[in-house]
């Protein structure tokens, strides 16, 4: 039994490279923050141009670390959350490489307890597993922490969501989905190696309970965009009929990515994960806004917009229930 809740843990639970790969401080020609390298990060990070190092304030009284590489051609932005084994440091140069290709702005963020990020990161051993499966909000608050970079991908760079991406890997599909189900606006999700629920892992259910740590299962039911899946069939981590149910279960599902041989770390290697991860983004990238808008009508139950010029009766109001200039009924400004 102590083995089995071992696996469990392992497979979910965070555990944060240490020491991190990288510190900040501040500048002190300009005061902005920086990255300081080390012997496990690549010495030019520190003099990146395209890169803004910030610190950002959770409702939990934790400062976490993101970085946003900037694009000069971008249209959209991606907002990466990762999984347990790597930091900031470790994922530099996927995110440089991410931006180039997918010629988007791109933000990741360390959890609370991760890389130069405050607060701690829960450990759990096979006596404490209660602990670790009845708190959900456990790890300094894995939701905290992408709300609040969420919130400052809006204020500071302006960041809307029909122009957002939301990236979940691994665990990091945990707090991605749980932001995904409460913003219909969105233009895509991308689950890589992701998980059904916290307990799926170790137990194969296809259900979760009340106090499981991730609900996806419930969650990916309420993402009201386009969601593409990315699973290695060799995941001897996540096995890939998680990525599969999710997928089945997504209201608006992407032809998924099923990478033969891949296994849990080492899709990113495969020629096919840039290729096909391109082809997605540039397809919501390609995406009308009229396109766009029909989709999140239907999506909210909302009738379709008519594009026929409506007669307009002697008291000046439309025939028809649906104005095709606005949603309201019976309006005046198709006059």
């Amino acid at each position: 039994m102590g083995r089995m809740f071992s696996q469990l843990v392992a497979k979910f639970a965070f555990f944060p490279p240490s020491p991190p790969t990288y510190q900040i401080k501040k500048d002190d020609n300009n005061g902005k923050l920086k990255v300081v390298s080390s012997s496990s990060m690549p010495a030019p990070v520190a003099d990146d141009p395209s890169l803004d190092v910030l610190l950002i304030d959770t409702k939990h009284g934790n400062k976490i670390v993101d970085f946003y590489l900037k694009n000069p051609y971008a249209r959209l932005a991606v907002l990466y959350s990762h999984g347990t084994a790597a930091d900031l440091g470790q994922l530099y140069d996927l995110f440089v490489q991410l931006k180039v290709n997918f010629r988007v702005n791109l933000m990741g963020y360390d959890y609370s307890g991760y890389g130069a990020s405050t607060g701690k990161v829960a450990h759990f051993d096979s006596s404490r597993i209660l602990y670790f499966v009845f708190s959900s909000y456990l790890n300094g608050g894995v939701f905290a922490n992408i709300e609040a970079v969420y919130q400052c991908l809006q204020t500071e760079y302006g960041i809307s969501q029909e122009d957002l991406i939301l990236y979940g890997e691994s665990v990091g599909s945990g707090p991605m989905l749980h932001l995904a189900a409460k913003l219909p606006r969105l233009r895509g999700v991308v689950l890589h190696r992701s998980i059904l629920s916290g307990l799926s892992v170790l137990c194969h259910v296809k259900f979760s309970f009340c106090f499981d740590i991730y609900q996806n299962i419930k969650k990916i039911q309420k993402v009201k965009c386009p969601v593409l899946v990315i699973h290695g069939t060799e995941d001897d981590v996540v096995n890939w009929l998680q990525g599969n149910g999710l997928w089945k279960m997504a209201r608006e599902p992407n032809e998924p990515l099923w990478i033969k041989g891949g296994g849990h770390c080492n899709l990113e290697l495969y020629p096919d994960y840039i290729r096909h991860l391109c082809k997605f983004v540039y397809q919501m990238e390609n995406t009308t806004t009229s396109t766009r808008l029909k989709r999140i009508r239907q999506s909210l139950g909302l009738p379709a917009r008519s594009n026929a010029i409506s007669s307009v009766t002697s008291n000046g109001f439309c025939k028809i229930k649906l104005c095709p200039k606005c949603p309201k009924p019976k309006c005046k400004c198709c006059r």
